[in-house]
């Protein structure tokens, strides 16, 4: 048996998913005449209680659609130096929107409102004009670390003041909003915009969805026409978002608690010298004595796959193939590394 935790992406769709997939009534997206498409984007819209949505192929490229619609030359973004949008988007944000970025530092992934309000630049010729602040709940760096609604009002309401847009990476959203209780509507009503991943925890093959006003949704469409993500029929990848909005939102707490029974696991190895807490899937191990190469190489001998996350971390995370009979597999096979 493989036990494959480099990702939640990793996951096969389930029979449930596979049928509504084929069974789709599709059309031309391009042309917005896909049915499923539509009711997928309407779905996850009202879900969130904002105007529109738009069906992309990744999350990566519901991020940069955001910050192209945000932002542009001689502007300037704030987030966390950890941030998705920085780290892991191929440089997309000076190459689809020749913007600037200003990098914050922050406890497991995360930032405050003086935070932002000390790094507002002031209206000078010197300096980027700052236009957006982007943030990412849960926190992949952080170790799916969760902002809260308390702490996203006040920069909410600074960005307001100072006439900032405020996007939000919310690639594990859902995550967040099964262990805190808040409402996505709640969550919604603080963003300009919102990217939501269906293929991570919700367990679908390919797909992200950008929500929004209606003007910036139809200026995004163009936006993901530059980009290459018209996808045409593309409703029988839309199916499978809408089966996970119905069916794998509440199971995500299963995830949860079989990530803090891993890191707890992990915490006994003597070569781990701490585990990040774990608030929602993701499990980060610092390893001392041994390289994460090395540590990555033991436990692929035991048909166990990881990632390297740092110079001395190694990162975990549990998902739909990840259960019960593969959580108890994992503790034995790593007993006797």
């Amino acid at each position: 048996m493989l036990i494959d935790l480099r990702s939640d992406t990793v996951t096969r769709p389930t029979p449930g998913m596979k049928d509504a997939m084929f069974t789709a009534p599709v059309g031309d997206d391009v042309f917005g005449e896909d049915p499923t498409v539509n009711a997928l984007e309407q779905k996850i819209a009202d879900l969130f209680g904002m105007e529109a949505g738009l069906f992309c192929p990744s999350g990566t490229m519901t991020n940069q659609i955001a910050i192209r619609l945000h932002t542009g030359p001689q502007r300037e973004v704030i987030c966390h130096q950890h941030s998705h949008i920085y780290l892991y988007e191929g440089g997309g944000i000076m190459a689809n929107s020749l913007a600037s970025v200003k990098l914050l530092s922050g406890d497991f992934g995360k930032i405050t409102v003086d935070q932002v309000a000390e790094n507002i630049n002031p209206d000078d010729v010197h300096a980027p004009e700052t236009t957006l602040v982007s943030l990412e709940n849960t926190m992949n760096k952080g170790g799916g670390s969760i902002y809260t609604l308390d702490e996203i009002k006040p920069i909410r309401q600074l960005c307001q003041e100072k006439g900032l847009k405020l996007h939000l990476d919310g690639a594990r959203l859902f995550n967040a909003l099964v262990e805190t209780g808040e409402s996505p509507a709640d969550w919604g009503a603080q963003f300009d915009t919102i990217s939501i991943c269906l293929s991570k925890g919700l367990g679908c093959p390919v797909g992200s969805v950008l929500l929004g006003s209606k003007v910036d949704i139809k200026r995004a469409r163009k936006v993901r026409k530059v980009f290459g993500g018209g996808m045409r029929q593309a409703g029988f990848l839309a199916a499978a978002g809408i089966y996970a909005l119905d069916n794998h939102v509440e199971r995500l707490k299963e995830d949860h608690i079989r990530a803090r029974a891993l890191g707890d696991l992990l915490s006994k190895l003597p070569v781990v010298s701490e585990i990040f807490p774990v608030a929602t899937n993701i499990v980060i191990a610092r390893l001392e004595g041994i390289k994460p190469e090395e540590f990555m190489g033991k436990l692929l001998d035991k048909n166990i796959k990881s990632v390297k996350f740092g110079k001395d971390l190694v990162r975990f995370v549990t998902h739909l193939d990840f259960g019960d009979e593969e959580l108890e597999e994992f503790g034995r096979r790593i007993s006797v590394i």
